[in-house]
């Protein structure tokens, strides 16, 4: 266990150096702690596709915080968090903001619910729900999306949970055409340079209106 904390650790702090990215050594700490509960449930859950502790460093945790720079405002509802991703590393790395973890699958959303314990993540809400059924009591200013569904039907189911100029963060690989909507404002599109990850990967922001 001693060298699967060494080896990931050291590898994730490399990463997160490239990405010019400073985070409190208990950050990286509970980063790990993350990591390891993730690889553990896995076993069981089949939460991800990702089986390797080294990959999912990558393709999961710095992946994730890829998008630390470009969040908006003090409220983030995750749409499609699957495992926590990019909802966990993002709220680990910003205390400071609320963030709501939305999933229809009630094992994946046990799962960060046991996280958030055992991290002791005091920023996090956890939502079993459908995008399109769930009704906060307030709006969000960032909505973020990692691997949930298309561009097209992404902005159309999320409007209602996001507040006037609330920012929508799509993380996508090809999809990355303008779209011309009423309720969205097309605002950029931004390439993601992820350590170890060859494939594309690119954020698409739209602001609502």
């Amino acid at each position: 266990m001693t060298e699967f904390k060494d080896i990931h650790r050291r590898r994730l702090e490399q990463g997160l150096a490239e990405m010019k990215i400073e985070l409190p050594v208990e950050a990286v700490s509970q980063l790990m702690d993350f990591l390891r509960m993730l690889v553990k449930w896995n076993r069981v859950y089949n939460l991800s596709a990702i089986k390797e502790a080294e990959q999912m460093i990558d393709l999961h945790l710095l992946d994730s915080l890829a998008i630390l720079p470009f969040l908006h405002g003090q409220r983030c509802i995750d749409v499609g968090t699957g495992a926590g991703l990019p909802g966990i590393p993002l709220a680990i790395a910003r205390p400071d903001m609320m963030f709501s973890l939305l999933d229809s699958n009630s094992k994946k959303t046990r799962f960060i619910q046991q996280v958030c314990i055992d991290l002791g993540l005091k920023n996090v809400q956890v939502v079993h729900e459908r995008v399109e059924n769930y009704q906060p009591s307030q709006r969000f200013d960032t909505l973020t999306a990692r691997a949930f569904t298309g561009l097209p039907d992404l902005l159309t189911k999320t409007r209602h949970l996001l507040c006037s100029n609330g920012k929508l963060l799509a993380m996508k690989s090809k999809e990355t055409d303008k779209l011309e909507r009423e309720d969205y404002t097309f605002e950029s599109l931004q390439s993601l340079a992820i350590p170890g990850l060859e494939a594309t990967r690119n954020l698409v922001i739209y602001v609502a209106t």
